[in-house]
């Protein structure tokens, strides 16, 4: 059993209403038609009915059991365009009933009001739209100052003791954080890895250097988010700033570091400095370890609101549906 099928058994013991609001493209409609028909979710579709239900019969689909929510018939617009104003008291009040009524703005701003357990969108338009609406709809996090993303990985044999599960972050979103933001994506992603690992979040921030081997302002900008982490969430087992091998190997802990902690040679969270690194890391372990990466999946925000790639297919929708169920 892979990672997806735990979490799918998970989600199936308590499902989940979740948001759909890309109805019309066939990979949603057949997710949806599954997810409704396993009791993975309840998934909820935004659009047209009739249209949906034409693009479904093309399908050879039938959509019984599967809620449809039309945004433009809603009975929350009022009151959604009210909300989106207060969160955004700049933007043209005249434009705001057509923007309440898009499907992805709408899903985000039921989610805000309680309406649905998550948003999962991203088959039709770029992540930065899925990730503006959930900023002006949904919001970061307390103490959040941005959104990112994370990998889940699951190595399937690592170091000849079976497979194991990481979280890798950020590998999708930010570019070239500071260390604050640096800081921020750290602690979403133990509160992340906290309700997806089944086992206790190590969390350590990568470098090319470990423990002052290397003198470099890339070093220093991890030193500086691990003392901003320790001092914003204490509860936390982190560490760094510590080379891959030493935040995986023990015995590389051993022979580097003279006082190696709780985390180096056990980390099972791991924070990248930079986009570079995160992006590079995922695909390698991907594709040289023959495992499987599931993600990007967004953090940061009030409530789970997921991205999807505009490739994805059927089982990856499914997969993430299951996850953010658990989060």
């Amino acid at each position: 059993m892979n990672i997806i099928d735990h979490y799918i058994r998970k989600a199936q013991a308590a499902p989940r209403r979740i948001l759909l609001p890309e109805g019309r493209d066939p990979r949603i409609l057949i997710a949806a038609r599954q997810l409704a028909d396993q009791a993975i979710a309840r998934p909820v579709l935004l659009g047209a009915r009739e249209e949906l239900e034409i693009a479904a019969g093309r399908e050879g689909l039938a959509l019984e059991g599967v809620e449809i929510l039309d945004p433009r018939e809603s009975d929350h617009l009022q009151a959604f365009t009210d909300l989106y104003h207060q969160r955004r008291p700049h933007a043209p009040l005249d434009k705001l009933p057509d923007l309440v009524a898009e499907p992805i703005p709408h899903a985000c701003l039921m989610l805000a009001s309680n309406l649905a357990d998550a948003v999962v969108a991203g088959v039709s338009c770029p992540t930065a739209k899925v990730i503006s609406a959930g900023l002006a709809c949904v919001g970061l996090a307390a103490g959040m100052s941005r959104a990112s993303s994370f990998f889940l990985m699951e190595v399937p044999d690592f170091q000849g003791q079976g497979p194991r599960t990481f979280l890798y972050a950020d590998c999708a979103v930010n570019i070239d954080p500071d260390a604050g933001q640096l800081a921020d994506i750290t602690i979403t992603s133990a509160r992340s890895a906290e309700k997806l690992l089944d086992e206790q979040p190590r969390i350590a921030l990568l470098s090319f250097s470990s423990k002052g081997s290397a003198s470099h302002p890339h070093v220093d900008k991890v030193v500086e988010a691990l003392k901003q982490v320790r001092l914003r969430a204490p509860e936390l087992i982190v560490d760094g700033e510590l080379q891959a091998d030493a935040a995986l190997i023990q015995r590389v802990a051993a022979a580097k570091l003279t006082d190696h902690g709780e985390v180096a040679g056990q980390a099972n969270v791991l924070i990248f400095p930079d986009l570079d690194a995160g992006n590079i890391a995922y695909k390698l372990t991907q594709y040289m370890s023959g495992g499987l990466a599931v993600g990007p999946i967004l953090q940061g925000f009030n409530k789970p609101v997921a991205d999807l790639s505009r490739g994805a297919s059927v089982a990856d929708i499914i997969g993430t549906v299951a996850i953010v169920s658990a989060m």
